[in-house]
């Protein structure tokens, strides 16, 4: 009894070593960039709304671009909608 309380206390001390020396990192500079790639994403929406007078630049209209056989129950444009940075589908409907 005594050895697997010895292996379970070492086990324990091996994985909050992992937690803190490991996942914690892992965790933090995944946030950085994550942040960097959207800071970036979003600067370069600023300096194409600021080209065109505060609106973003009409999208091509291609055949095979936004293309729904019908529509979702919830409307014509995805769940995961933002008007910020994608081209409403409702307008033109």
């Amino acid at each position: 009894m005594e050895a697997v309380e010895h292996h379970a206390a070492e086990t324990t001390e091996l994985w909050r070593k992992i937690s803190w020396y490991v996942c914690i990192p892992a965790i933090i500079t995944c946030t950085a960039w994550v942040y960097n790639a959207e800071a970036e994403h979003n600067a370069h929406l600023d300096h194409l709304r600021a080209e065109n007078d505060g609106h973003l630049p009409e999208a091509p209209t291609y055949d095979y671009l936004n293309r729904r056989v019908k529509p979702y129950p919830w409307g014509v444009n995805s769940l995961f909608f933002n008007p910020h940075a994608q081209k409403n589908l409702e307008d033109s409907a």
